[in-house]
């Protein structure tokens, strides 16, 4: 009788390691499958690399950051970045036009424009809460363009802000939120492409241009009509970073270790001398 009472108790436990293991087997099978059916691609990185080319967004009017030449060839300084990010990932870039009122509803819209955008896209807390933003590779801040012959004038943001000043801005960024945030007595004039506003400066048609300390230094030097008067004295203090759709986090840690290997190799010091950008790492 012992023995007939020990081998139903091993077959009672033989019975359930065998349900527990296909317990387990049946659970690891559903999880795969829901995990290949919500990201079939493998990851955002894995779609691009399969691709051969990383899609990027810019609005290529914000020189020496982003500029497209008629032609349609791009250049700038985050257009070398975006190129050693997709060197990183072993593939070739591809740029998509976006544009400052548009790029938030570009990069959330379905289906994808692109991977990614660059260019001149300051890191906030507002775009973090719906977008994913990568780690700082460019220090940046407010400031003005003016006329050279007035530089004497604006010492302070009370200087502009009086009336009879008119500021130009582009609109749908960040420049136009600070002058309609900072700017009661002046006159305030959007204006649609932002890469023609200095020319406007120079010329008269306003006396202030809210800019970038990454973009007025580029036209300072090649206007000498144009001054920069407050570049070391910047109205606010942030970082540039590169701006995606949320879900891609495996896309945003490459575009964070390809930021760090080009911080630690030189290769981001390289550009920012190229460009005459100022470096903060």
């Amino acid at each position: 009788m012992k023995n007939r009472i020990r081998t139903s108790a091993g077959q009672s436990r033989r019975m359930l390691c065998f349900l527990s293991l296909l317990l387990t087997v049946c659970c690891s099978t559903v999880l795969a499958a829901c995990t290949h059916d919500d990201n079939p691609a493998g990851g955002k990185v894995a779609e691009i690399v399969e691709r051969g080319t990383l899609l990027v967004g810019t609005t290529g009017d914000y020189r020496p950051l982003s500029f497209r030449e008629a032609d349609g060839t791009y250049w700038g300084f985050g257009i070398e970045v975006a190129a050693e990010i997709a060197r990183h990932l072993g593939v070739g870039t591809a740029f998509v036009k976006t544009s400052w009122p548009t790029l938030t509803a570009d990069v959330l819209a379905d289906p994808q424009a692109f991977d990614m955008a660059i260019g001149g896209i300051t890191i906030t807390d507002a775009r973090r809460e719906t977008m994913l933003m990568s780690e700082g590779y460019l220090a940046n801040g407010k400031t003005i363009l003016c006329r050279a012959a007035e530089a004497g004038r604006y010492t302070c943001l009370a200087d502009i802000d009086q009336e009879g000043v008119r500021v130009m801005v582009n609109p749908g960024g960040l420049n136009e939120k600070f002058a309609n945030q900072n700017l009661t007595r002046a006159t305030i004039i959007v204006h649609q492409q932002n890469e023609e506003i200095p020319a406007l400066i120079a010329q008269g048609a306003a006396d202030v241009m809210i800019t970038e300390i990454t973009e007025a230094p580029y036209y300072v030097k090649t206007d000498d009509r144009l001054a920069a008067p407050l570049l070391n004295e910047p109205f606010t203090h942030g970082e540039i970073g590169v701006l995606m759709r949320k879900g891609q986090e495996d896309l945003m840690s490459a575009v964070n270790e390809a930021i760090r290997t080009m911080k630690s190799d030189g290769t981001l010091r390289r550009l920012h001398d190229k460009y005459g950008l100022v470096y903060a790492y």
